[in-house]
């Protein structure tokens, strides 16, 4: 269904304020949009990975959460949730249970395209009817901004500093969205929150109503972590857009989709220069790291172009 603004907002909030996350973070908008795609009517069962989510929204006797909600440790969401549409399968055949229900994973990256690889690849392999939502920060920024295998390279973090010896993350970020694709699971997509409400609530719908297991990675800025100042959090996801190292795009049935398409694609600079962590990036005698960053944002553009039979 088209999103429509209106009637959204007519939906109840199953996310509620006075959570603990901070000014300007992504992740509580990225939340409260995609269960807004939900049906008023439904019922869900929602598993969250230990992270800056989960103990930020739910401090007992404290809850930010009016559907069913299951904290589990920072590597088994996607299990926890599997085991948990399994036990609803199951007492469903058996009469016990007559509502329909929704299952939804909530994870950070650390969580997600590191430890908590194993139980989602896993999970969608075996094919759980179940929604999986990746809040990509970019970092392990819970506990301390750690660099995680989502770290953009050249990043500053906590465990990869940049300095004279080492120039921030050594490595490119992995692309967990074409690993789930090559899961061959009905329903993957990429999207980012703020500034393109309208592609993350389509997308989510999308999966919440797909009939089998989705996986839905979501660009999730942490004004902490990437070191920006809080309004500016509508303005770095759109530069992350429009410069292509985030592509909007979706793989149904393993076609792909490309939803967007910059009228006139920015250089990876400008998303690069309104982020403290790569502020070293730009002092003289570093522009090949800028360099290298775009080289690398061209060319999984151009790969996803092909994929798209766009080229």
């Amino acid at each position: 269904m088209a999103y429509n603004l209106k009637e959204a907002a007519k939906k109840p909030e199953r996310f509620t304020g006075g959570h603990r996350m901070c000014a300007g973070c992504g992740a509580p908008v990225v939340v409260r949009q995609i269960l807004r795609a939900l049906k008023p009517e439904d019922h869900a069962v929602v598993g969250c990975a230990t992270g800056c989510l989960e103990v930020s929204t739910f401090l007992y006797p404290y809850t930010s959460w009016k559907d069913s909600f299951i904290h589990n440790a920072f590597e088994n969401a996607a299990a926890t949730v599997a085991g948990a549409e399994a036990a609803y399968l199951a007492l469903k055949r058996k009469g016990k249970i007559k509502h329909d229900t929704k299952f939804i994973a909530f994870g950070g990256d650390g969580g997600t395209y590191d430890i908590g690889l194993q139980a989602l690849s896993g999970a969608m392999e075996r094919g759980h009817n179940m929604v999986y939502v990746c809040y990509d920060n970019g970092a392990y920024m819970n506990t301390g901004i750690q660099r995680s295998s989502a770290t953009p390279r050249f990043a500053n973090t906590t465990t990869s500093p940049a300095g004279k010896v080492i120039p921030g993350k050594s490595q490119p970020r992995k692309d967990l969205t074409e690993i789930m694709a090559n899961h061959h699971i009905p329903y993957v997509a990429q999207t980012a929150a703020i500034g393109n409400m309208k592609d993350l609530y389509e997308k989510a719908e999308k999966a919440l109503y797909t009939e089998g297991p989705a996986f839905l990675n979501v660009l999730a800025p942490c004004p902490r972590g990437w070191q920006y100042n809080t309004p500016d959090l509508m303005k770095i996801n759109k530069l992350a857009v429009e410069t292509c190292f985030w592509p909007l795009y979706e793989v149904i049935d393993g076609k792909y989709i490309i939803n967007y398409k910059p009228k006139n694609k920015l250089p990876v600079s400008e998303f690069l220069k309104v982020q403290g962590r790569f502020r070293h990036m730009f002092r003289p005698g570093n522009e090949y790291m800028i360099e290298e960053v775009q080289k690398e944002v061209d060319r999984r553009w151009e790969a996803l172009l092909k994929l798209a039979g766009e080229e």
